[in-house]
C-alpha cells in the first residue's frame, strides 16, 4: 500500500458510510409509508403472515449495526492517520496534509484556508508524502 492509499482509506471509508446511511434512509421511508390493505379474505398455511414492512425494519437493523461499525472503525482510521501526519516536523506540512485527508478538502479549498496558491500546496504535500513511510 502507498502513503498515498493509506492516507486515503478514511475518505473511502467515509464514503461507504454515507451510502449506507442513504440506504438506512431508504429503508425507513419505505417502512414508514402506507401500503394498500388486502381487502379480500385470503388464507395460505404456507404464507408468511408477518406485515411486509418487517422485513424492512429487520434490514434497517442489520445495516444500522454495519453503520455503526464502520463508524467506529472511521473513527479508528482517522485517530491512526492522524498520529502518522503528528511525525512531520514541518507545521504546514501536518496541515495540508490534515485537511486533504481527514477532512477531505480540495486543493484550492486548502489554499483559500492556508493563505497560499495550489501549487505551494501540492508542493508541501509532496514534501510530506515523501516523508512519511506507511505503518
Amino acid at each position: 500500500m502507498t502513503v498515498r492509499e493509506y492516507l486515503s482509506q478514511a475518505y473511502r471509508l467515509e464514503q461507504r458510510i454515507a451510502l449506507l446511511k442513504e440506504e438506512i434512509d431508504t429503508l425507513r421511508e419505505l417502512a414508514s409509508s402506507v401500503g394498500s390493505p388486502g381487502l379480500e379474505e385470503h388464507y395460505n398455511a404456507t404464507k408468511n403472515t408477518d406485515a411486509p414492512y418487517i422485513k424492512t425494519l429487520l434490514k434497517i437493523d442489520e445495516y444500522e449495526r454495519e453503520y455503526m461499525e464502520k463508524l467506529e472503525s472511521l473513527l479508528v482510521t482517522k485517530k491512526e492517520i492522524m498520529e502518522v501526519i503528528g511525525t512531520l516536523e514541518n507545521h504546514d506540512e501536518q496541515i495540508v496534509l490534515t485537511y486533504r485527508y481527514i477532512k477531505n478538502y480540495t486543493w484550492s479549498q486548502i489554499g483559500d484556508v492556508l493563505h497560499a496558491d495550489e501549487r505551494t500546496i501540492r508542493r508541501w504535500h509532496d514534501r510530506a508524502i515523501n516523508k512519511i513511510s506507511c505503518p
